[in-house]
């Protein structure tokens, strides 16, 4: 006879406890005793006795007592010698100590009834000692359904919620449940010194439970003191929480990963597999959350959360998995492919939604047996779409394609867990007691195959990354070179340059070219759109064509025009400029392409405004001359200085400039001035003076 660990068995005073653990269930049309009764009191100390039976059974609902309204078949006095018998004891190898709350007994579809689901009745009287005071009953650790006890008619409870009597009852996944029983002394008729107690359970088991073995109690009621039952039940609370810990654990661990791959997406935002593989870890973390809460709460009906299971989780993740492999491995043809996994996620959800009988009776029997065929043909698509996914990943990836092959079996194996249990397959397994589930197999071997593959990625996104900081580097490094020194001494003139870029590798240029033989001076300075590396790829192709184009003419005109050439045709590529010439006797000419006019003697140089190079072909710009006299002086910026914002959003602006010029000594302090109110743009200042004596170059 099996044996519940921690609780001591139950003395008797007579040996017919036979009766308890054998008899078989006979079938309805066998001979029975008018009333299921154990054949001797039984004594209580600190003990439990499982409820073996044979208990009465009968499938059905009870009619209602016309004066109190209760149901008749709860009474003690109920004649139910015309129902058959029901025996709970464990088959051999059935009871499981690392799961007491485990089934252990089929159900009454495997016991003469199966096509039936729906309302049943469980019926057995316990003759009890005279003095057995402080007894309670441990309902079913395990019911499919819902159920109420009665105790001699009076309701002591019941796992459910029963709202209404016209309605099915909410199902709860079936918990570990204590009824105190009333005192010996004020229930029962009295036999000799005998008290008899009679025990009723009314079970409803709805449509959905319709595997070949379900329907009803399968788990034996125990009767005892209740300081023991409430032993067992803490060791069947112990065994339901360590059934969930590896959700639990399997569930943190997704979502963990589900947080660290999403911030991923910092390192690459073009790449969205990111985010898709977040997506799904966390309707991974969600599943195992929710069949947490059923299992151990009242907070989520079995309904609501098979609803969510099969109907939301399971094909969203089959579905989300597969796109996660279609874009993991890049793949693009055919283009139809991505479509396909959205019609089946769908059909999927659809077809189990209406083929698993979780609405009672809402759907017609004709459209659920369609549904369900549906949902087995819709499952079997998802196969070679998977197949075909691998196997153009294998080819292109190579080992990356191999790698996910071991997650496809039991993935794809566990969307058919209720056609295997049907099959008698085993499609979950308890490992000292840590329940784990075929479909959670190729979960955790995804997650597992998709975290190797993501840690390969990111050691590649980080050798580009280091790769790209050394190219950014590098062009700081020649960006540096090509600028002019900071201060520049030539004859009549006295030049100061500023540059600071917003990032490592600015937008901003500038060139002083003296010439070699007449002493005149072209500075052309401007700021191409955009910043980073692109920009300074652009600064270093114009500072080339205004070097180039000095082999042929200095004229400041002529160099903006050839800059614009060399633009026109590249996407966007545009850049405003200046070029000024300065003779060796301190006559300026200045052509303008929508630069910020230069400062001089802390004035704007009014001139008209003019298109920016790259615009368009044949742009005109604007062209003006002056005369600089000694000790005058000429400030260019870019406009960095003017775009300053505080944190408030202000900006620098033009009379600040205006302000600045009047005080400022050096092109340093104009800069410092804009890149301490907040900068935004790369900064560049050059101030020319014009000297009182010539002197030679420096």
């Amino acid at each position: 006879m099996p044996r519940r660990p921690g609780v001591s068995l139950v003395l008797l005073t007579i040996c017919g406890l036979g009766t308890i653990a054998s008899g078989q269930a006979p079938a309805a049309s066998n001979p029975a005793p008018a009333t299921a009764i154990l054949a001797a009191p039984i004594f209580f100390g600190q003990s439990v006795v499982p409820l073996y039976g044979p208990w009465k059974f009968q499938i059905g609902d009870s009619p209602s007592d016309l004066k109190t309204g209760e149901p008749l078949w709860a009474e003690p006095g109920f004649d139910d010698s015309q129902w058959e018998s029901v025996d709970l004891t464990p088959g051999a190898g059935r009871f499981n100590p690392a799961r007491p709350d485990a089934p252990q007994v089929p159900g009454w579809r495997a016991k003469g009834h199966p096509g039936y689901l729906g309302w049943a009745w469980y019926r057995l009287t316990v003759p009890l000692a005279e003095n057995s005071p402080n007894l309670a009953l441990a309902g079913p650790a395990h019911m499919d359904g819902a159920y109420q006890v009665f105790s001699n008619g009076h309701l002591l409870g019941g796992m459910g919620k029963f709202d209404n009597a016209d309605e099915a009852p909410t199902i709860y996944w079936s918990h570990p449940a204590m009824f105190p029983l009333p005192q010996t002394e004020s229930i029962g008729r009295l036999t000799g010194h005998e008290r008899q107690q009679t025990l009723a359970f009314r079970v409803w088991t709805p449509q959905w439970f319709n595997l070949p073995d379900q329907g009803g109690i399968h788990s034996v009621p125990l009767l005892g003191e209740a300081g023991s039952i409430g032993a067992e039940l803490r060791l069947e609370w112990s065994a339901r929480i360590r059934g969930v810990v590896y959700s639990l654990f399997e569930g943190l661990m997704f979502f963990l990963l589900a947080i660290v791959t999403a911030s991923l997406i910092l390192f690459d935002r073009s790449d969205r597999v990111y985010l898709v593989v977040a997506t799904v870890l966390a309707l991974n973390a969600g599943l195992d959350l929710c069949y947490a809460l059923a299992n151990l709460t009242t907070l989520l009906s079995l309904t609501k959360f098979l609803l969510l299971l099969r109907c939301v989780f399971l094909p969203v993740m089959m579905g989300g998995w597969m796109l996660v492999w279609w874009i993991w491995f890049r793949l693009i043809r055919p283009a139809w492919v991505p479509w396909a996994i959205a019609l089946l996620t769908v059909a999927h959800m659809v077809s189990q939604a209406l083929g698993e009988g979780l609405f009672n009776d809402a759907v017609p029997h004709s459209l659920e047996l369609f549904s369900h065929a549906a949902s087995v043909m819709v499952r079997l698509l998802f196969l070679p779409l998977m197949a075909l996914i691998v196997g153009l990943g294998i080819r292109k990836e190579g080992r990356e394609g191999w790698l996910i092959f071991p997650a496809l079996i039991p993935l794809t194996i566990g969307q058919f867990q209720t056609e295997l249990q049907v099959l008698h397959i085993p499609t979950a397994w308890s490992p000292f007691g840590f329940v784990v589930f075929l479909g959670q197999i190729g979960f955790d071997l995804s997650a597992a195959a998709i975290s190797l593959l993501l840690l390969r990625r990111l050691l590649l996104s980080v050798r580009r990354q280091r790769q790209m900081a050394q190219d950014v580097k590098q062009a700081q490094e020649v960006q540096q070179v090509i600028l002019p020194e900071a201060r520049l001494s030539l004859p009549g003139l006295m030049i100061e340059s500023e540059y600071r870029p917003a990032r490592e590798v600015g937008g901003d240029f500038f060139q002083i070219i003296p010439h070699k033989t007449d002493g005149s001076l072209l500075i052309v300075a401007g700021d191409v759109t955009g910043k980073g590396l692109q920009a300074g790829m652009l600064v270093a192709l114009l500072v080339g064509a205004v070097r180039s184009t000095l082999d042929w003419s200095a004229d400041p005109l002529a160099v903006l025009r050839a800059l614009n050439q060399r633009l026109l045709g590249r996407a966007d590529a545009q850049a405003t400029c200046l070029a000024l010439h300065i003779n060796s006797g301190g006559g300026v000419t200045l052509a303008n392409a929508g630069h910020v006019p230069p400062y001089w003697n802390g004035e704007p140089v009014a001139m008209e405004g003019a298109l920016p190079l790259g615009m368009m072909e044949g742009a005109e710009f604007s062209v003006m001359q002056f005369q600089l006299r000694d000790g005058d002086r000429l400030v260019l910026m870019s406009d960095g200085i003017v775009e300053a914002s505080d944190a408030k959003g202000n900006l620098f602006g033009f009379e600040r400039v205006h302000d600045l010029l009047r005080t400022a000594r050096s092109a340093a302090e104009v800069a410092s001035a804009a890149q301490s109110f907040g900068q935004e743009d790369d900064i560049s200042v050059i101030s020319i003076t014009r000297t009182a004596k010539r002197k030679s170059a420096a």
